[in-house]
C-alpha cells in the first residue's frame, strides 16, 4: 500500500513554528516558577530544541517580553530584608 505524501512549498517556512511554540511555553512555565530567564535559556531542553537564532527570536516575542518585564518589576517591588549590622 502506497502512502500519500503531502507536499507544500511553504512547509519550510513554518517548520520551526511549532517547535518554537513548545520552547516558548517551556520558558514561560519555568519563568512562572520563579527561575531567571538566563538560567532557563541554558537548560538542556531549550538548547536541544532551538538554535541560537530561534532563541534570539523567542526573546522578542510579546509573551516572553511581558512575562520577563512583569517578573523583573515584581522582583524590584519585593521588600528587601535588612541584614543586622
Amino acid at each position: 500500500m502506497e502512502r500519500a505524501v503531502w507536499w507544500t512549498p511553504f512547509k519550510s517556512l513554518f517548520a520551526g513554528t511549532s517547535r518554537e511554540q513548545y520552547v516558548e511555553r517551556y520558558i514561560l512555565r519555568e519563568h512562572e516558577k520563579g527561575r531567571a530567564l538566563a538560567e532557563i535559556l541554558e537548560d538542556p531542553y531549550v538548547r536541544a530544541w532551538s538554535t541560537p537564532e530561534e532563541r534570539a527570536r523567542l526573546l522578542s516575542r510579546p509573551a516572553i517580553l511581558s512575562a520577563t518585564q512583569m517578573g523583573s518589576r515584581a522582583h524590584s517591588r519585593e521588600p528587601r530584608s535588612s541584614a543586622p549590622s
